[in-house]
């Protein structure tokens, strides 16, 4: 007869950014929160009418604006924010495949606090600038798209990069570990 097998799976710990790749419960809350956000950025940076462009003439009220493009904003801030959870993946696994301490340094403070360590700490700083890039040049495309006027498409757009930018990247994960 043969033996079972058994896994045993150790060190387990996922840093806080990689939460994005993961569908989990906890996206029922991220979703509407990171969209209300998104809806309140966008309804303060347009003024009270919006004027739109000469391809699309006439004002149209800012409640509507924001009904209609809110939720293009948040699926593009999303991907903004996966796109920067990919750089720090990317980083993650460059630097813990090697085996000098300086650089198993900069994995653990990229995995579990980015505090500890000067180099990771820019590290993650560079993709919270990146997704916060991404957010601007999406948002504009889709607010230029939507006929805004090349002056507000970018205050609008700049507003919701530097709000919304993924700066929950800095959050140490070892806080969620304590006491394991």
């Amino acid at each position: 007869m043969r033996k079972k097998q058994s896994v045993t799976l150790y060190n387990i710990l996922f840093p806080i950014w990689m939460l994005v790749w993961i569908p989990s419960p906890l996206w029922l809350l991220l979703i509407p929160l990171n969209f209300i956000i998104d809806y309140l950025v966008l309804y303060k940076s347009l003024p009270a009418d919006v004027e739109r462009s000469k391809h699309f003439p006439g004002s149209v009220p800012r409640k509507a604006f924001c009904n209609t493009y809110a939720w293009k904003i948040c699926a593009a801030g999303f991907a903004a924010d996966f796109i920067g959870s990919l750089f720090l993946f990317a980083a993650f696994m460059i630097t813990s495949s090697h085996k000098p301490d300086s650089l198993q340094a900069i994995s653990h403070g990229l995995g579990l606090n980015p505090f500890e360590n000067a180099a990771a700490f820019l590290i993650v700083v560079v993709a919270i600038l990146l997704a916060a890039y991404c957010i601007y040049r999406f948002n504009r495309y889709i607010l230029k798209r939507a006929g805004l006027p090349e002056r507000q498409s970018k205050t609008s757009a700049l507003w919701l990069a530097v709000v919304t930018a993924p700066y929950l990247f800095l959050l140490p994960s070892e806080i969620l570990y304590r006491g394991w």
